[in-house]
């Protein structure tokens, strides 16, 4: 069947739509991390700010954006301990907008939204 050139541009159907660019990434997290002392003595884990520090420079450096501004969307479901294998799936949203999912040893850990000035 042909087309009606009359109509104008066919439009796109759902499955045809382009995904958002993504990028992954993995790190760990070294026993001898500096913040580890104290957080928890006995028990170390990784506090939230490194885990996310890393996430935010993970996503600069694929989507080339400029510093951190805040993160309006952040849950954590699981603690990362030292040296556990993190592997971080980011999808740039928008400009600026980046959101991530972070797995440990291939369990959840954390997931949310990230905001960066261009």
């Amino acid at each position: 069947m042909a087309s009606d050139p009359s109509r104008g541009p066919a439009a796109r159907r759902p499955d045809e739509v382009p995904p958002p660019p993504t990028h992954v990434a993995r790190f760990a997290v070294p026993p001898d991390h500096p913040a580890l002392p104290g957080h928890f003595p006995g028990h170390p884990v990784v506090p939230g700010v490194v885990l996310l520090d890393r996430v935010a420079e993970a996503a600069r450096m694929a989507f080339g954006l400029g510093p951190l501004r805040g993160l309006p969307r952040t849950k954590f479901a699981a603690p990362v301990l030292p040296g556990q294998d993190v592997r971080v799936v980011l999808t740039l949203l928008a400009p600026g907008r980046v959101g991530f999912a972070c797995e440990a040893d291939g369990r959840p850990a954390a997931a949310g939204d990230m905001a960066f000035t261009a």
